[in-house]
């Protein structure tokens, strides 16, 4: 297993694999509609493609030990992340991981592990001094991952659901 820089021809696979991703917090809560975000992912892929906020983690040929060709589909993971950039002066530079996936025959294998640290990498190359990310509250093996890897609660979003003429929640 290589971690590498994703290319256009990946753009597809990616996709598919943010929209497993996307499909799999819904266990934990997201309120994320998975599919009904493949296009609207997909644009946010390929604008981090340009930039190289995207880096792969791709099976190795069986043949000879020579790295697969970028076409094939030997993606077992990809991490997504940018430099924070927003309306509000900060004190430190922040990069944002914005999304984290391992296929999930691959979980536990260090693959997550490679792919975050070579993320790190490339923020703290860029300038980042901090690296912030987000976690379904009820996610308790990514928070325990995250964890392991030095991540700390920084903030706490709250939520409650409500009750109004156009929305009714089902109790129980």
């Amino acid at each position: 297993m290589r971690v590498t820089s994703a290319g256009l021809s990946d753009l597809d696979t990616l996709s598919d694999l943010w929209v497993a991703l996307a499909r799999g917090q819904r266990t934990f809560g997201s309120h994320l509609a998975a599919e009904a975000n493949r296009a609207t992912i997909r644009d946010a892929m390929a604008y981090h493609l340009s930039v190289g906020g995207i880096l792969v983690a791709r099976d190795e040929s069986p043949d000879d030990d020579v790295p697969a060709r970028a076409s094939d589909s030997n993606i077992v993971g990809f991490v997504m992340f940018d430099t924070e950039s927003g309306a509000y002066e900060q004190d430190v530079t922040r990069g944002v991981v914005r999304n984290l996936f391992v296929v999930p025959d691959r979980r536990d294998s260090g693959i997550g592990s490679r792919l975050l640290d070579a993320a790190e990498r490339e923020l703290r190359t860029a300038g980042v001094e901090t690296v912030a990310l987000d976690v379904m509250a009820t996610n308790d093996a990514a928070r325990r991952f995250y964890r392991r890897h030095g991540y700390r609660p920084y903030r706490v979003e709250l939520e409650k659901p409500i009750q109004n003429d156009t929305h009714s929640r089902e109790d129980g």
